[in-house]
């Protein structure tokens, strides 16, 4: 199983592109702006889409990408959220004013696109591959996931900001392997990070102490003029464990 990082930043410009990561060739975690540089043949291919929750930078290609390519394929693509995610993409997005409703197109029996709600804790199986919504703590519903191939998992925090729930689950995984867990903000935006329930360098040093395991920690969700200064900031707080900056194109292999 490869999970291939699409994108992974806070904003954009230049190289940076919001959150979006392939799995094999046929799932996508969350859809940001990273979607927007597969081939359209890559775009056809895409059967799922795992969305953490609903800001922008998470759903944007979803719209574009099921617009593009629907009706080259012969199945909806597949929208798996949470009902709380989903009522808010039924409601401001796929409304017919913001974008049409793929899901009446080009008919309700025969659509290029369908929901289906997930739950925390319960694993979604394609092709042996179990995909788990984990609590996370935003200002929308929103979860984080655990990728398990059997052999190993990864867990991807979404965004999120301080969380016990999350650690209760992430340390009863026994073949954890990869963390990706966001930090948007430098110290100096601590309490910006507060308030859009999402984690600063202090704040991600007090959470990873609440891991019991030992993965290989991968940073997500950087803002593109603070990404220095927020990796020194995280060298400087964490302490005992080396996590690394996550970047396009790395692949994990599990």
């Amino acid at each position: 199983m490869k999970l291939r990082i699409l994108g992974c930043s806070g904003g954009i410009g230049g190289n940076f592109r919001t959150t979006s990561m392939l799995l094999d060739n046929d799932v996508l975690i969350d859809a940001g702006t990273g979607v927007g540089d597969l081939s359209v043949a890559e775009l056809c291919m895409i059967d799922h889409v795992f969305v953490t929750h609903s800001h922008l930078d998470h759903i944007a290609c979803i719209p574009l990408m099921v617009d593009s390519v629907g009706c080259m394929r012969d199945k909806p693509l597949t929208i798996h959220a949470t009902e709380a995610t989903l009522e808010i993409l039924r409601q401001h997005i796929f409304n017919w004013k913001i974008w049409p409703d793929f899901t009446q197109i080009p008919n309700a029996q025969q659509s290029y696109m369908r929901y289906q709600a997930i739950q925390l804790g319960q694993a979604v199986e394609l092709r042996g591959r179990k995909i788990t919504a984990l609590p996370a703590n935003h200002v929308v519903p929103a979860v984080g996931f655990q990728i398990d191939s059997g052999a190993a998992s990864l867990v991807f925090s979404g965004d999120t900001t301080s969380q016990d729930a999350l650690w209760e689950v992430v340390n009863r995984i026994a073949n954890l392997r990869y963390l990706i867990i966001e930090t948007a903000f430098s110290n100096a935006e601590k309490e910006l990070a507060l308030l859009s329930k999402h984690l600063c360098p202090s704040l991600l040093a007090e959470e990873l102490l609440k891991l019991k395991r030992s993965p290989e920690i991968f940073i997500t969700h950087l803002k593109p003029g603070e990404v220095e200064l927020t990796m020194q900031e995280i060298s400087e707080c964490v302490h005992g464990i080396s996590p690394v900056m996550l970047q396009n194109g790395h692949v994990f292999e599990f």
